[in-house]
């Protein structure tokens, strides 16, 4: 038998599906407090969790052959999963269940911000006034929606805004045009169009790209009287910075389902009269519970029958069971690809897998590594080991894997190669003694660094005089270096790698590409 213990409250219907197994035994513990749930563990071969248990130190400790945890809905914050991965233990998420709960709060934001439909219940509900006159509203048809983030949610919202007869664009650099024009709505890879549009909503994941996507700077560009919608995740609009701009009225309305800080009682927004706020309730739908409920039973039962592990978040391998080297390998892999997909953004048409070397015949674990982090950076928590290539087919991604059984320079190599609509951009690295690892050459340019940290990649002109610039200009912004390393080649060009200790701001940016010798400028963190 094996054993799965719910630790928090779901559907019944996830119970019911957990509990008509004949090789499953269930305990639903969701009633226990968090310390006396803890001495319940030991056996259990999987457990079901939501936000209110978190999968810390303490709770590891008390399991002991546990295989695999399964977060009943999308957010994994209250989960340790580096340290369950040092564990062998798989972490799974529920990903899709609540996307029409989540799309359908969103078009309520939209339709109380330009009907203020609150405002007229309160008003004759509660004060017993009939003044009709007060609730002149806008409407949908002809308006201008921008979408920030045309994925599962995304590409929903903007389907249903058509139906309103609304005139609707998406910004997202990791699809294809053709998913937005396809549908009759417009595709832009310039964010500024989406900043002149009447009604703005996102749809990201949060991470460094998206958080504070929309600050003071952004909303100087915006009409008078806009619209600001975030059902998505808390932090990607400045909080600071929407409050001021609602009370100038810059910023007309907003509708808020999610913020920086949960729960968000003391926030400050909540003390202007022009925002909808909702208590992160995007998946809070009988349906989307029931969902979320069946899919979390569904992937413990396979999880605890070994047969697969949907939606995983992490290695499903213990310690032990791989070569120190070639996990090092696999760590070095992700990251060549999470560096190709930051230093060139675009919608991915192919990623190549160069492996030489004794590494090779790891080919099938590494392609999947190396689609996970040229993912990751556009998907999030959305992409998996296990999912990585379904979804690359699903995208049109072409994928190629060549193997060498030796390497002319090195034991082993990888390289993966990675093209846009924009460029393409290659990346080698190695590994030297067991965990190593090192990036070696980036589009022809020799390197020896760490992958690791905030890194800018400065290519120019090979003249003289440009270190200088460059210095100055990191200097002058306070940015501190703390690895420098350069590479030329036959053309006369030289590449910069620079490590920097703190974050560089766009304005610097900027300045660095003002330089009369510089070719590009990008920035990319890992």
């Amino acid at each position: 038998m094996h054993k799965i213990i719910v630790c928090d409250h779901i559907h019944q219907k996830g119970l019911d599906l957990l509990n008509n197994q004949d090789d499953i035994h269930v305990e639903n513990l969701a009633d226990l407090s968090k310390d006396e749930l803890l001495n319940h563990l030991k056996d259990a071969d999987v457990i079901i969790t939501r936000s209110s248990t978190n999968v810390d130190d303490k709770l590891l400790a008390s399991v002991g052959n546990l295989k695999a945890i399964v977060r009943a809905g999308v957010g994994v914050d209250n989960i340790d999963i580096e340290n369950c991965s040092r564990k062998g233990i798989v972490v799974m998420n529920v990903p899709t269940a609540n996307t029409i709960a989540a799309v359908e709060l969103t078009m309520a934001h939209i339709i109380n911000a330009v009907r203020n439909f609150p405002g007229a219940d309160t008003q004759l509900r509660i004060q017993r006034k009939w003044k009709r006159e007060d609730w002149y509203g806008t409407e949908l048809k002809g308006k201008k929606l921008g979408i920030i983030g045309f994925g599962n949610i995304g590409s929903r919202v903007g389907a249903r805004a058509k139906a309103f007869e609304m005139d609707v664009i998406a910004y997202d650099p990791y699809i294809f045009a053709s998913k937005a024009t396809d549908m009759g709505i417009g595709y832009t890879k310039d964010f500024q169009d989406i900043l002149k549009c009447d009604i703005i909503t996102i749809h990201t994941p949060k991470n460094e790209e998206t958080k504070n996507i929309i600050t003071a700077k952004e909303i100087a560009k915006m009409k008078e009287g806009v619209i600001l919608i975030n059902c998505a995740r808390g932090g990607l609009y400045n909080e600071d910075d929407i409050y001021d701009a609602l009370k100038s009225h810059k910023i007309r309305w907003a509708g808020i389902d999610v913020f920086g800080k949960e729960p968000g009682t003391d926030n400050k927004l909540l003390d202007l009269d022009n925002i909808y706020v909702t208590p992160h309730i995007g998946a809070n739908t009988l349906e989307s519970q029931e969902q979320i409920a069946l899919q979390a039973a569904q992937a413990a039962l396979e999880a605890a029958r070994g047969a697969s592990y949907p939606n995983a978040l992490n290695l499903p391998v213990k310690e032990t069971e791989l070569p120190k080297c070639i996990k090092a390998y696999l760590e070095l892999t992700q990251k060549l690809g999470f560096f190709c997909a930051q230093a060139n953004k675009g919608a991915i048409a192919s990623v190549h897998l160069s492996l030489e070397g004794e590494i090779a015949k790891y080919a099938d674990s590494l392609k999947t590594f190396a689609l996970v982090g040229v993912l990751k950076s556009s998907l999030g928590d959305n992409i998996n080991y296990v999912n990585a290539q379904f979804i690359a087919k699903e995208r049109g991604i072409d994928v190629l894997v060549k193997t060498k059984e030796h390497s002319n320079s090195y034991k082993n190599l990888i390289t993966i190669t990675l093209a846009t609509t924009q460029e393409s951009l290659s990346a080698s690295g190695t590994v030297f003694g067991e965990d190593i690892i090192r990036l070696t050459n980036i589009n022809g340019f020799n390197t020896d660094i760490e992958p690791k940290g905030r890194m800018i990649l400065f290519k120019n002109t090979d003249v003289p005089g440009v270190i200088g610039n460059v210095g100055n200009i990191l200097a002058k912004h306070n940015i501190n270096i703390a690895d420098f390393r350069l590479g030329r080649n036959a053309h006369k060009e030289a590449l910069a790698l620079i490590i920097i200790d703190n974050q560089i701001p766009e304005n610097a940016i900027t300045e660095l590409r003002n330089i009369p010798a510089c070719i590009s400028v990008k920035n990319v963190t890992i």
